[in-house]
């Protein structure tokens, strides 16, 4: 009698994106978008191409997916440091820390976002547009939580002063994203707060007319 073949238990939904998604960081990290493809990407969890788009629609939107993952734990962890009882300066700093060191950490996942979706014409109310609004939002509230209570001084331009801090982290981390040089988390956070805090000027000067 011919023995009966055993069936391997079929994978939850969650656990086969998962496993998709991590498949996909790894492909998009180590070879880039535009060379790796979703056949490459299906071989290392050993499934066919057509599983992949069973979930996913094209490759573009994996990599969406990949990156809104990432987003998602980098705006947790910075909502856990935004305690109702935290000091500003402290709170302040601790996502300046943050922030360098997701780049520092993912810096090829970093530079994607950067080259493939935030200047694309579809990025204006994505996904990941949302969760950039919702993460850069919590540096937001701390400077107005600052403003309050008197950490920061009084009447200071938000948007602009989050953009100062945002667009000098990214800026700062261009060649180590581009694969040139090196990225030091520490120093630089410290550096920038004591910029932001101290300012660069000995005196106010007057303003230009």
């Amino acid at each position: 009698m011919t023995a009966l073949r055993a069936h391997a238990p079929r994978m939850a939904r969650a656990d086969r994106v998962a496993m998709i998604l991590d498949a996909a960081h790894d492909a998009f990290t180590q070879g880039g978008f535009e060379q790796t493809s979703v056949a490459a990407i299906a071989a290392r969890i050993a499934v066919v191409e057509g599983t992949i788009y069973k979930y996913f629609d094209s490759k573009r939107d994996l990599l969406l997916a990949v990156l809104a993952r990432w987003y998602r734990r980098l705006l947790e962890d910075g909502e856990a440091l935004c305690t109702p009882d935290g000091n500003p300066v402290d709170t302040m700093a601790g996502l300046i820390r943050l922030h360098l060191q997701a780049i520092h950490d993912e810096p090829l996942l970093c530079h994607l976002m950067f080259r493939e979706f935030r200047g694309a014409g579809d990025y204006e109310g994505s996904t990941l547009h949302q969760l950039n609004r919702r993460y850069t939002g919590l540096l937001t509230r701390v400077i107005r939580d600052g403003m309050d209570d008197g950490s920061f001084r009084a009447q200071l331009p938000v948007a602009l002063l989050r953009d100062t801090i945002y667009g000098a982290i990214e800026h700062h981390s261009w060649h180590y994203l581009s694969g040139r040089g090196a990225l030091d988390v520490e120093p630089t956070a410290a550096a920038l707060m004591d910029l932001l805090l101290q300012g660069i000027g000995t005196s106010r000067p007057a303003a230009p007319h």
